[in-house]
């Protein structure tokens, strides 16, 4: 159980660092292109470009802020039970985000292999879709492995019960 939560958060530390290089580039093309727009040059392709980081930044950060307990989570209720009932629901939603963020990545995935067959590109800059929806997908996909580690550490008893 231990490596598989030292890979989770390895995988998941370098998804961000890539998501941060990705917002860094996505701040110096728009800083470029309201630069290069007051002289009515601006930057092509600008709108789909940060399109497609925003769709990466997001996918990349998902199972780091689920690490770190940065989604909202409305406890007010369960902190009124038990240790146990606790422990129990936080196993019972950590199975249901496992299993629908398996799902979410694996129809992203299947619509990357449409779009891929189909040869799908982008208006303007003539980008193949495929790469940024499978990127989509393996964000999905970490954060349903980093649900996986939350029931494993729930049930071994290493988690509080908190939600």
């Amino acid at each position: 159980m231990e490596c598989l939560e030292r890979f989770s958060r390895i995988l998941n530390q370098i998804f961000v660092w890539i998501a941060g290089v990705v917002l860094g580039a996505m701040v110096l093309l728009t800083c470029a292109n309201v630069f290069f727009s007051a002289f009515r040059i601006p930057v092509r392709g600008t709108f789909e470009l940060m399109g497609y980081g925003g769709a990466i930044i997001t996918a990349f950060t998902l199972g780091y802020t689920q690490i770190n307990k940065g989604h909202i989570a409305v406890d007010i209720l369960v902190q009124r039970f038990s240790k146990r009932a606790q422990r129990i629901l936080n196993i019972i939603n950590y199975v249901v985000c496992t299993v629908f963020s398996a799902l979410v990545s694996w129809q992203i995935f299947k619509y990357g292999t449409i779009l891929k067959n189909t040869g799908e590109v982008t208006e303007t800059l003539r980008i193949i879709y495929y790469p940024f929806i499978y990127g989509v997908s393996l964000g999905c996909a970490t954060l349903a492995l980093v649900f996986l580690t939350e029931i494993m550490k729930s049930i071994s008893g290493q988690m509080e019960g908190t939600l």
